[in-house]
């Protein structure tokens, strides 16, 4: 299968990073060959790939990644790189190619430590691949220090390195950094699209995969969680009971303190299964007999490191899962608003069809905006480390008085 397949609606994005995946191809080949290199090439040293939450930016830097270390022989056929067989697509898809560096983040932010480490990696030649790859799924999470050490890489490259960056747009990186970077966009899928790459790459039922494709308005992952996972799907119903229960002040807070308990109960479980194997490893590694034993001495500091990174990333965790709920909670309200306007867009909580009537009927279009707007703010204030449970208790005040 080719690595472009699980790129879903983005034909534009994929025609030009083939193209770029050929000329680079020819450009390694050139140097290997001690020839001319093509005169005008579409490949170059840093990408910047935006767009909505869902789109499948990460995706489409992988499948690049993956076409750049392509080895197949039908190559110098006339084959398209990234034939998805040879042993450089195959290892860089898993995530096991030697030269291809796949840097995500269950942090809140990418600091400048991180960052060092990787610009002294992008200085190194090519291992066994054709590229030495850096993909950067969370270029909008690095710190303005880290974004700054990382200017200086994507300024002056090494010969055959690429830097693959991931962002939801433009202004979440720093002018200076995204004015060395060519930036492709990517849209948001069709609900067909994504339902039916659901149904053939996952082997989901079409009537599952279509509902959740349209629940979630073409965002590919969490199509895939809803149409696979019962318990998200529990949690996703209990959000969309929230605008049924604010009718008075006990009502707003306590649906706002059951959404923040539900968040912490999400990263309370990612703890559970995560920081136990963490902490065994670590302490063995160190030197531990075992779980209570005394650690040997100078190891306290770098337990608390542990401990102090497990600490963000329940953090991180809770932020991700009431963003979600929040994301739900907004395409509820969208309904109402393409109900009360009388639009022709599909509604994506078809499921649920009598209670948005219900709200519909009972307000009008200026209060839907508003408590979409109630939303938004929520969000903003969740970015600015407002305590949670605070900013939940505003919104659905918010969302009672319309």
């Amino acid at each position: 299968m080719p690595v472009w397949d699980d790129l879903v609606g983005q034909e534009r994005v994929q025609t030009q990073l083939a193209a770029a995946a050929r000329d680079a191809d020819a450009l390694v080949t050139a140097v290997t060959d001690r020839t001319a290199p093509p005169a005008a090439s579409k490949m170059t040293h840093a990408w910047l790939f935006t767009g909505p939450p869902g789109s499948g930016r990460s995706t489409a830097a992988r499948a690049f990644a993956a076409a750049l270390q392509c080895t197949s022989p039908d190559r110098a056929l006339g084959g398209e790189p990234g034939c998805g067989f040879c042993d450089g697509c195959h290892t860089t898809v898993i995530g096991t190619h030697s030269d291809v560096e796949i840097v995500r983040t269950d942090l809140l932010s990418i600091g400048v430590k991180e960052t060092r480490d990787l610009v002294r990696r992008a200085q190194l030649s090519p291992a066994v691949g054709r590229w030495q790859v850096i993909v950067l799924e969370d270029a909008d999470r690095l710190t303005e220090g880290a974004g700054n050490v990382l200017l200086k890489a994507v300024e002056e490259p090494a010969p055959r390195t690429v830097w693959l960056l991931c962002a939801p747009s433009l202004e979440d990186v720093l002018p200076t950094i995204r004015s060395r970077c060519r930036h492709l966009t990517l849209r948001t899928p069709p609900v067909d699209a994504v339902a039916e790459v659901l149904v053939r790459r996952d082997g989901i039922e079409p009537a599952v995969a279509a509902a959740a494709a349209r629940a979630t308005q073409g965002h590919i992952g969490r199509a895939r969680r809803l149409a696979t996972d019962e318990a998200a799907r529990s949690r996703r119903a209990t959000v969309l009971k929230l605008p049924l229960r604010v009718d008075d002040v006990g009502g707003c807070l306590k649906a706002a303190q059951e959404l923040v308990d539900a968040a912490a109960e999400d990263a309370k479980q990612v703890a559970e299964e995560v920081d136990t194997k963490e902490t065994e490893e670590l302490r063995a590694a160190l030197g531990g007999a075992g779980a209570g034993s005394r650690m040997p001495r100078g190891t306290a500091g770098v337990m608390k490191e542990l401990e102090d990174r497990q600490k963000r990333r329940r953090t991180r965790t809770q932020r991700d899962s009431l963003d979600l709920a929040l994301t739900d909670l907004t395409g509820f309200y969208r309904d109402v608003l393409a109900l009360q306007l009388g639009s022709s867009v599909a509604i994506a909580n078809e499921e649920i069809r009598p209670d948005l009537d219900r709200i519909a009927r009972a307000s009008g279009p200026e209060r839907t905006l508003r408590r979409i707007e109630a939303i938004i703010a929520c969000r903003d204030a969740l970015d600015r480390n407002v305590a949670p449970l605070l900013a939940v208790e505003a919104m659905t005040m918010s969302l009672r008085a319309g």
